[in-house]
């Protein structure tokens, strides 16, 4: 994996500065999800929301239980302490609704995980990334992508009901989901819980103006492509008429061939391929095909030899349609 020099997109703190990204060997020696985390981190704007209890002495004790150490069995990650909410959410237990100091607590360990990612990367402005800092880099990286996560899964079901609630006629329900999904994301990441807010207060919002952003997509398509595409209308059929046209002048050419005995073909070739194919003429009903042998017990001959008749008859008759027909 190359990760060539970055430019770290302003911050709420800073202006622009260049990073230095580690040796090919040091990126090499990383697994595989922390390659796509480092590329994560060292690409996509490093904004946060600042929170007053950021300046406190205590902050990481408070939010993490304790201070943030690396952990020796995986070096890229902290040494994490047990929270109730987190575990829940992971084992996929039902979560009661957040209070507002959970919700507060959950969003400042986010803010604050994104803020020291963005402080290792200022610090190591147009230097190259040593080992212990690309560590705790990614280890607050972690913890960056577990806070979210567990934020957005508590509040899917949001996106779901309010998807449902609105019902706008003649949208997809998954793309209606899909953008809200997107909405909810962004109002993640800038959310302000320090404002006295519940989040569901701020996300609902931009979650509706994402479904109108849906409606007036589908509007303007509406607009441009009244009726439904139907692929079945857009496939032109002319070979299909074509092939047609010629297979039916062949058959009028064989009949022809047939009944006028243009291949020279005797009285007994023509009763084989007459009984074979029903060529005869009708007089009450439509004759049937007969088989080998039925054919055999009217000329008094075997199967076999009722099969060498047919292919000799064929073979005069191919020669004078390819003279005819095929050749002009």
């Amino acid at each position: 994996m190359q990760l060539m020099d970055v430019v770290m997109p302003k911050g709420p703190v800073g202006a622009s500065v260049s990073v230095k990204t580690p040796s090919d060997a040091v990126i090499r020696s990383l697994a595989a999800e922390d390659q796509v985390l480092l590329t994560k981190l060292l690409t996509e704007p490093k904004d946060y929301v600042d929170h007053p209890s950021f300046a406190t002495a205590d902050v990481e004790n408070t939010l993490y239980g304790g201070e943030a150490k690396l952990s020796r069995i995986n070096p890229t990650r902290f040494v994490e302490s047990i929270d109730p909410i987190s575990s829940a959410v992971t084992a996929g237990e039902r979560v009661p609704t957040l209070s507002y100091q959970q919700e507060t607590h959950l969003f400042t360990r986010y803010n604050y995980a994104r803020r020291q990612a963005a402080a290792i990367l200022r610090e190591h402005a147009g230097k190259r990334l040593s080992t212990s800092a690309l560590r705790r880099l990614l280890a607050w990286g972690h913890r960056m992508l577990a806070a979210r996560s567990v934020i957005v899964r508590l509040n899917m079901p949001l996106v779901l009901a309010m998807a449902k609630r609105t019902r706008l006629s003649n949208i997809d329900f998954n793309e209606m989901v899909s953008e809200g999904n997107m909405a909810l994301l962004r109002s993640v990441e800038k959310f302000d819980c320090s404002r006295g807010f519940k989040f569901s207060t701020y996300s609902c919002r931009a979650i509706l103006k994402s479904f109108s952003r849906v409606a007036m997509r589908a509007s303007r398509y509406r607009g441009k492509f009244p009726a439904e595409f139907d692929p079945a209308l857009e496939r032109s059929d002319y070979q299909d008429r074509q092939r047609d046209d010629v297979v039916a002048d062949c058959v009028d050419e064989l009949k022809e061939i047939f009944l006028g005995n243009l291949a020279d073909l005797s009285d007994v070739e023509r009763t084989v391929i007459s009984e074979r194919f029903a060529l005869g003429v009708a007089v009450s009903a439509p004759p049937l095909p007969k088989t080998l042998e039925q054919v055999g017990n009217i000329i008094g001959v075997t199967k076999e030899r009722v099969r060498q008749i047919q292919n000799k008859a064929l073979k005069k008759i191919r020669v004078v349609l390819e003279d005819r027909y095929l050749a002009a």
